[in-house]
């Protein structure tokens, strides 16, 4: 069995690496690794590690991630009207499960992102 420890980044595929840079960086806000070298891109996320690839400059097909990476947000209401007011489109309502909130909507390349806040606490 092994023993994994955390999580330490997660691949996120894109075809432009500088619209990527531009919508994770300046309209999502996330900080950029500036000790990563080119032509890789990293936004650190306090407990991840967001690494954008061009899988296609690598001979691997493009496919975006339809899972989602789920961005905890301090209120999604308020992230998501910031968000609109930058042109980012969701796709439908906002949720509450009953446990949580969550917005969906996706980067320029399609990969799927949630807004995500939780606000019961986890069961035992």
């Amino acid at each position: 069995m092994l023993d994994v420890e955390k999580v330490d980044f997660v691949s996120v595929p894109v075809r432009d690496r500088e619209r990527a840079r531009k919508f994770y960086g300046e309209t999502l806000g996330l900080e950029r690794n500036a000790s990563v070298p080119e032509p890789w891109t990293e936004f650190e996320v306090s407990n991840v590690t967001l690494a954008i690839w061009e899988p296609e400059s690598q001979g691997v097909p493009f496919v975006p991630n339809p899972a989602g990476i789920a961005l905890r947000v301090p209120d999604v209401v308020q992230a998501r009207k910031k968000l609109e007011e930058s042109g980012v489109e969701f796709h439908g309502d906002t949720l509450d499960t009953g446990v949580c909130h969550m917005a969906f909507f996706a980067d320029p390349d399609g990969n799927y992102l949630i807004l995500h806040r939780r606000y019961a606490p986890r069961a035992s």
